[in-house]
């Protein structure tokens, strides 16, 4: 008898196969076989939410393999994800096989492992169970909403605001606390307060004391307002110093314990991960999955962690004894507490993995895999692995030392620090913050007694100003949308990408900030859709999709709920005016001819513009009044009027003063090498540009002698399958970073870090994209032409007329690769 078992991805299905022998064939689906219909009517609002499923085109050979496959098979297993989008994938899969009439007659079991390892995958085949529909009706809800938000939502942002623009349920609302947070910071007002701290002596070590008393009262933030209150203590304090020594009056000292973090959730891997590695949230996953999936070391391919998208914080109880086990004979008893930690679970619906992150195997150390993974691969598990060791590690033990000092008068100086009597977990592992502030207990002091009198070196008055709140980094917006219960495990990082390819917000030294766009989406949702980007709402609606995975709830009363009042509220936003979503009133009026200024979103960002336009042409940039343009000192060779200096979007560039009747521009800006040679004129060099919208693609430097370009960054390495001597990087969500044939007739892809023996298995099966018909070309063509720069516009009307003669050589456009 032969079985056929179905996961998501190859990597999966190769270290799989080997776990269970000839008796299963295990193929790939490479991720979701079906998905909703990419236009009106999908799901059905009059008839009880139907969905119209049709096939995803891109994974039908896939599909077709499977069909193959299943024909010579006695029954099909389907072991993808255990979370609700992997119940969802095999639910799909099925429906798919059936209408196909490939099931009669043969039995279907669903297994589910949260960790690729021997073990695992065996036990869970011995035990199999039905596909659990609460899962796959809580994905199909999710799905359905968000394909009702989106369809009916972005078509009004392409009206009022911008075209091509889409909203999205939950992102919304993380886009929402990107803007207010900015906002926040537009509003601070520094404040000013000085400190004073006095440098001491003692036994030749140095330390500081800081002014905590003045006049018999406790110093708060703001009672040494400037520099003339803050001398004026100064000088008081030293004047007493001169008539009497300074003395210790008080020693506190307290011992405290610090326990160790839970082992890591999805939301706090990624969180470390950004403030320890320097990963945003989508880069940790990709990472983690492929940790999860199975890694070569050595003669065994293993998943070196166990399922990565989870909020459960509780360990099995094999993993523990594990783990204490490990402590007890690499650190000593003393470092094994007396009973095992159990950390509890707080989310509500803590069910997309039965445990929290951790290596399948605690003997496997880093250090042995060194060399064996890649230096992310490697980062993220010695990571992971410390977590889960110090977890089950005792507390360490701090001595805390609290010494005041005084003159005999009415000031008192005081001295925090610590001491680490006993290090417990922090030899292996200790937490990360988000934000570094000084902390006075992580000073060492030295030993000190009452009437003890210790040199005195000075003291200083410093300057402070209170800081408006930081902006959210990958870390802070992962805590911050799981504090307000907005999103789950498995939809943090693509929130964040989102946000980015949709160019709503801008990442600046990894802080987040909002694009003029961004903001003026934000500002039109919530003006006119405030209750669907409210958080508490938001997170309403993702505790009703939870209680749909519990059986809890039917799915389509949910989705009622939410359309009918949405449908209203679009029907009654339909006729709001251009004007009024994109600009706002300011309290300002126009110098010119005495109307309101509104602040406006233009081609290039926000500007101020007077709202008697076009009566009234007075408009500026936001950050002050325009000066007059700074003169080159050459005339226009097209109309010989002078040349000037302009800012725009990417900079300063030069222009015509008598645009717009003379559009004559010259560039300040070098563009960025690549140092990888043209592949069409092999003469030219690849270099980084901007379209007109903003979006970075690549073209050779001789344009417009060459044409050539492409969307990804190029990499000078030939096509493994038709040997075009240059790829591109691209990165998908599910198949993390690759590299693409950018020949539209081959588009061979492979993972960047692929070996050989892979890149060679892949190509058995590559399948390279159906030619389309001219007619078909043509039309796309004309739907893409406002979307192109101008090189890839003509490029594209010249290649037609040369595809004859260059059919072996045939190039893609960035608007088409």
């Amino acid at each position: 008898m032969t079985h056929l078992l179905i996961v998501e991805s190859p990597a999966k299905a190769k270290t799989i196969q080997k776990y269970l022998g000839g008796d299963f064939a295990v193929l790939a689906s490479y991720g979701h076989v079906r998905d909703l219909l990419p236009k009106e009517g999908a799901v059905d609002t009059e008839h009880d939410f139907a969905m119209r499923y049709a096939e995803i085109a891109r994974n039908g050979k896939h599909v077709d393999a499977i069909a193959s496959a299943l024909r010579k098979a006695d029954s099909l297993w389907l072991a993808t994800d255990p979370d609700r989008e992997g119940e969802a994938i095999s639910w799909h899969l099925v429906e798919l096989l059936r209408d196909k009439k490939l099931l009669d007659g043969k039995p279907v079991q669903r297994v589910v492992f949260h960790e690729i390892t021997p073990r695992a995958v065996q036990d869970a085949v011995a035990h199999p169970r039905a596909i659990a529909m609460d899962l796959v009706n809580a994905q199909q809800a999710r799905r359905a909403l968000d394909y009702l938000v989106g369809f009916n939502l972005s078509p009004l942002l392409w009206r009022k605001v911008r075209p091509g623009l889409s909203a999205g349920r939950v992102q919304s609302a993380a886009l929402r606390m990107i803007c207010e947070r900015e906002a926040e910071i537009r509003a601070f007002v520094a404040r000013e307060y000085w400190t004073l701290s006095a440098e001491l002596e003692q036994e030749e070590k140095r330390f500081s004391a800081r002014l905590s008393q003045w006049q018999e009262k406790k110093l708060e933030q703001f009672d040494i307002p400037d520099a003339a209150a803050a001398e004026a203590i100064r000088s008081e304090i030293l004047a007493d110093l001169k008539r009497q020594p300074l003395q210790v009056i008080k020693v506190e000292r307290k011992q405290r314990q610090r326990q160790p973090a839970a082992p890591f959730t999805t939301s706090t891997l990624q969180q470390e991960a950004s403030r320890k590695l320097g990963f945003n949230a989508s880069r940790t996953m990709r990472v983690a999955q492929q940790l999860y999936e199975g890694i070569s070391i050595g003669n065994e391919t293993v998943g070196l962690i166990t399922y990565m998208r989870t909020d459960a914080v509780n360990l099995s109880e094999d993993a523990i004894a594990a783990l204490r086990d490990f402590v007890q004979q690499h650190f000593g008893s003393e470092y094994l507490p007396k009973e095992a930690r159990r950390f509890k679970t707080k989310a509500k619906n803590a069910q997309e993995a039965h445990e929290a992150i951790r290596p399948t195997d605690i003997r496997r150390h880093p250090d042995s895999l060194q060399g064996r993974l890649d230096k992310d691969q490697w980062r993220l598990y010695d990571l992971i692995w410390k977590r889960a060791v110090a977890c089950q590690m005792a507390a360490a033990q701090l001595d805390l030392v609290a010494v005041d000092f005084t003159a005999e008068s009415h000031w008192q100086l005081r001295a925090n620090g610590s001491t680490v009597t006993f290090p417990g977990f922090l030899v292996v592992y200790q937490e990360g913050k988000d934000e570094q502030d000084e902390d006075d207990e992580q000073r060492l002091l030295p030993a000190l007694q009452n009437g003890d009198q210790p040199a005195f070196h000075g003291i200083e008055a410093e300057q402070h100003f209170t800081e408006p709140p930081p902006r959210y980094s990958d870390a802070t917006l992962v805590k911050t949308l799981e504090a307000h219960g907005i999103g789950r495990p498995s939809t943090y990082a693509s929130i964040i990408q989102t946000l980015q390819n949709r160019e709503y917000v801008a990442v600046e030294q990894r802080r987040f900030h909002p694009t003029d766009l961004g903001e003026v989406v934000n500002q039109f949702l919530v003006q006119h859709f405030d209750q669907y980007v409210d958080y508490g709402f938001t997170a309403e609606l993702e505790d009703q999709l939870d209680a749909i995975s519990r059986g809890e709830k039917d799915w389509q009363p949910v989705l009622k709920a939410f359309w009918q009042p949405f449908h209203e509220r679009l029907e009654e936003k339909a006729n709001i005016s251009r004007s009024e979503a994109t600009s706002e009133a300011i309290d300002e009026n126009c110098p010119e001819c005495g109307k309101p200024l509104r602040l406006k979103l233009g081609r290039y960002g926000r500007f101020i513009s007077c709202s008697g336009y076009p009566d009234c042409n007075y408009a500026r940039p936001i950050d002050g009044p325009r000066e007059a343009p700074e003169p080159v000192g050459r005339d226009c060779p097209d109309c010989g009027k002078a040349l000037v200096y302009r800012q725009g979007r990417y900079g300063r560039f030069i222009s015509c003063s008598g645009y717009p009747s003379c559009k004559y521009l010259e560039s300040l800006n070098t563009p960025k090498s690549t140092g990888v040679t043209c592949p069409d004129c092999g003469s030219g060099e690849l270099v980084e540009k901007r379209s007109r919208y903003g979006k970075v693609f690549y073209s050779c430097n001789t344009y417009p002698k060459c044409k050539y370009a492409v969307w990804g960054e190029p990499v000078a390495r030939a096509c493994p399958r038709c040997t075009w001597p240059v790829l591109y990087k691209k990165s998908t969500k599910r198949r993390g970073e690759e590299l693409v044939c950018p020949q539209a007739d081959c588009a061979f892809h492979f993972p960047e870090a692929a070996e050989p023996t892979e890149i060679e298995e892949l190509l058995r099966d590559y399948l390279p994209p159906e030619p389309k018909a001219e007619e078909e070309r043509t039309d796309n063509s004309a739907k893409k032409g406002a979307r192109r720069s101008p090189s890839t516009a003509k490029k594209a009307s010249s290649s037609k007329k040369s595809a004859g003669a260059k059919s072996t050589r045939k190039k893609s456009s960035p608007a088409k690769v």
